[in-house]
């Protein structure tokens, strides 16, 4: 069950994160899982206290959280990303859960053993955040968190790295004279 009013300000990294109780690091709890939408709530110099959806919070090294826009892109913002019809994104993020759930069935009815079940979920990655009209969605094809204001998709975080600046290219032409340069 979701929060109410739950908006979230970033997402987890894709290693995922350790998490504490209080923050103090001798009292550990559960790890978040990578790409987990938060909302951050609190600071105390690097620390972080967040909640997540359901209603659960923790403290985490808040240097690591992935900000996302406090506001979602929409359709006046410019151009979109590659994907912009959502009902593509929607089938496949429908057809991965459908098998997860028959796995997760077929494991609690005896049919599956541990192993198994792994093999079947191996790789399977999911993420949905709806609110109202706006929905998150993890692209797991493309690697990204996308916003959909239930007509277009646009880009909000991606799993890859940072990427380092641009190549500045050649070096400017330089006129040479008999004398040297």
């Amino acid at each position: 069950m979701a929060t109410p009013g739950f908006r979230p300000t970033h997402v987890v990294p894709g290693r995922g994160m350790p998490a504490w109780e209080t923050p103090d690091p001798a009292r550990p709890t559960v790890p978040l899982d990578a790409y987990l939408p938060v909302q951050l709530v609190e600071r105390r110099g690097d620390w972080g206290h967040i909640l997540c959806a359901n209603g659960w919070s923790a403290w985490v090294d808040g240097r690591f959280l992935v900000a996302v826009p406090q506001d979602p892109p929409t359709a006046d913002d410019g151009p979109l990303a590659r994907t912009a019809d959502p009902r593509p994104l929607l089938a496949r993020t429908e057809r991965a859960l459908t098998g997860y759930r028959s796995a997760v069935e077929d494991l609690a009815a005896g049919g599956l053993d541990g192993e198994s079940f792994y093999g079947r979920t191996h790789g399977v990655r999911v993420g949905v955040v709806v609110d109202g009209e706006s929905v998150w969605l993890y692209d797991a094809e493309h690697g990204r968190w996308v916003y959909a204001d239930g007509t277009r998709l646009s880009t909000y975080a991606t799993d890859d790295a940072p990427r380092a600046e641009a190549d500045p290219g050649p070096a400017p032409t330089q006129v040479v004279t008999p004398d040297g340069p």
